[in-house]
């Protein structure tokens, strides 16, 4: 029994070692800017934010660029919050997907989910394939 329980400790420990990191960019609709990976924000730039009104809900925009000769896979994602700055539907939001070739940019954007949408913010992340 005790060998058994120390087989899955370990087994959890070396899975838990082989875990990338998800870290990234976020930039808020105020471009207030928060790095959570320092090398991958020196291959990555997220500039041109801004929105506007379409029909009643606020549609984001943003572009992601390229800072790397070499083709890199990275998804962003949304996240809307109210007037009180709380978040609205996050997990309704998905994470999508874009590969940049060197020193290439892509405009992205999105349409809030709901009228109460006042602000935002994207977060960017490296994308790992296995």
């Amino acid at each position: 029994m005790k060998l058994a329980s120390l087989f899955v400790l370990a087994s959890a420990l070396l899975l838990g070692a082989c875990a990338h990191n998800t870290a990234g960019i976020a930039v808020d609709s105020n471009g207030q800017v928060r790095v959570d990976s320092s090398s991958f924000a020196s291959d990555i730039n997220v500039t041109d934010i801004s929105s506007m009104m379409v029909a009643d809900l606020v549609k984001a925009s943003a572009l992601i660029q390229s800072k790397s000769s070499s083709d890199l896979r990275v998804q962003y994602k949304f996240t809307w919050f109210d007037a009180n700055g709380d978040t609205i539907e996050d997990e309704a939001t998905s994470w999508k997907s874009v590969k940049l070739h060197g020193m290439q940019q892509r405009q992205v954007s999105a349409v809030a989910p709901n009228t109460q949408a006042t602000g935002f913010e994207i977060y960017v992340r490296e994308t790992y394939s296995h």
